[in-house]
């Protein structure tokens, strides 16, 4: 592994029905054995599946829009353009997007290959 620069605006994208996630560091890129490090869009008016991940710690950070985040550990917390989110592995959580525009985030885990898993038919 070398020290390498990652333009996260060219990364890949994987959109999906609530918005969009691009891997920009991970393992499975191939330049980083620690950690993985992503853009992620959530459309105004639209939530992610609720999901945990099991192996790691997530950070998020809000560039912009607002979100509702709730975390099943604390409830449903605001952010706004600015804010960061720290959740421990295994907690469930998703997020909502609240404002006028899309919330646009960089999400941050600990691990290289991060797990995900969905938390089917869960509510609030």
């Amino acid at each position: 592994m070398k020290t390498s620069v990652v333009a996260t605006r060219e990364a890949a994208r994987k959109t999906t029905g609530w918005g969009w996630l691009a891997w920009a560091v991970s393992g499975e890129a191939g330049n980083c054995e620690t950690m993985t490090l992503g853009r992620v869009c959530i459309r105004s008016g639209c939530e992610n599946p609720r999901h945990r991940h099991g192996n790691c710690d997530e950070l998020l950070y809000l560039l912009s829009g607002a979100l509702d985040h709730h975390a099943d550990d604390v409830g449903t917390l605001r952010m706004t353009a600015g804010d960061v989110i720290v959740i421990p592995a295994g907690v469930s959580h998703n997020a909502r997007s609240v404002g006028g525009e899309d919330a646009e985030m960089i999400v941050v885990y600990s691990a290289a290959r991060r797990e995900f898993e969905e938390i089917a038919g869960a509510t609030r």
